[in-house]
């Protein structure tokens, strides 16, 4: 199955009422644990590389890499996502490089760590559009600033800072009108990184209700939740049991994120849960064998682990039984629809 855009398959979700998880990427072994999870969910799936992680991968590595994937799951399709793009140019590279769908986030300047104007947002954001869509590639954008920073991109905004930067429901509603995107990012109060909340949160930090009235405004829009790992604390524990030292955290309730599902929320981004399962599966190895130095003796179980993960967030976000339904449409068959 050729890798298919992002519109193709939020398109469906929409449709059938499912949420998609946006898992990312550094390495081989976080691909095969994603596939993995795919092929025993039978879900869709979304792979998404960061500019850190396709600079640490290389691009030509992660291509042949997505299509391994693709040749050896030809029943399950994938999205090629470029997650935070930073500037109109890295989204270009990211389409020369053959991802089927792209972040433009316009939220922040070039810099990653600045907010930036609705003004300027809409224009990088609005020439990425007319670039990608030319080419049948799909284009997220953002508006409103997330808390923390994950891979170097992120304002570091704390969680009462977070609040100052939330999105705007009407601003939103004239952002999807001006630039013409697939996909919208929205700021409810969430961060990347290990360190959420401080406390189990409730409405007034956790804004689920700015979703719903986007949602309301904007009903065939595909909404994106950023920093929506869970930080389940079994997984911070084997980190710490085998020599870890992880602050007690909250992260996003999966409840919360079914609600959103229910309010138009599509692709949900989980990235920390992975890294935590990952790092928990290879302390322990080394703690339990300290004199093993086979890197297939702690990659693997590091695969399996997150696999684990992935399975659980495929099956809660409703998408686990799906991949043999998603119409399977080329970024070529998609051009007409965006040339309509």
């Amino acid at each position: 199955m050729p890798l298919i855009p992002l519109r193709t398959l939020l398109d469906h979700a929409a449709e059938n009422d499912y949420g998609v998880a946006a898992l990312n990427v550094n390495n081989m072994e976080q691909i095969q644990a994603i596939m993995e999870a795919a092929q025993e969910t039978d879900s869709p799936v979304i792979i998404q590389a960061s500019r850190g992680a396709r600079s640490y991968t290389n691009d030509d590595y992660l291509r042949h890499l997505m299509l391994a994937a693709a040749e050896l799951h030809p029943n399950i399709p994938i999205v090629m996502h470029q997650d935070h793009g930073n500037s109109p140019a890295t989204c270009l590279s990211a389409i020369e490089n053959g991802f089927t769908s792209v972040m433009m986030d316009g939220s922040l300047s070039e810099d990653g760590k600045t907010p930036n104007s609705y003004e300027q947002n809409m224009k990088v954001t609005k020439e990425v559009v007319i670039a990608a869509h030319a080419k049948g590639v799909s284009v997220e954008g953002e508006i409103g600033c997330l808390g923390g920073i994950e891979d170097g991109h992120g304002a570091g905004l704390s969680e009462d800072e977070a609040k100052e930067h939330l999105t705007d429901p009407a601003q939103a509603e004239q952002f999807v009108a001006d630039t013409g995107l697939d996909a919208l990012a929205v700021a409810i109060g969430t961060s990347h990184g290990a360190y959420k909340f401080a406390k189990k949160p409730t409405g007034d930090v956790l804004r689920m209700d700015v979703i719903e009235e986007i949602h309301n405004r904007l009903p065939n829009c595909h909404i994106v939740m950023h920093g929506s790992s869970s930080l389940p604390q079994e997984l911070r524990d084997i980190i710490n049991e085998f020599g870890g030292d992880l602050k007690p955290a909250y992260g996003v309730p999966v409840e919360e994120i079914q609600r959103g599902i229910q309010h138009g929320v599509r692709k949900i981004n989980v990235d920390t849960d992975s890294r935590l399962a990952i790092t928990g599966a290879i302390r322990k190895v080394f703690a339990q064998k300290p004199a093993e130095f086979d890197p297939r003796k702690y990659l693997g179980p590091a695969r399996d682990a997150m696999k684990e993960v992935c399975k659980a967030r495929m099956i809660a976000f409703g998408q686990a039984g799906w991949a043999g339904k998603v119409p399977v449409k080329s970024c070529k068959e998609l051009i007409d629809f965006y040339t309509k």
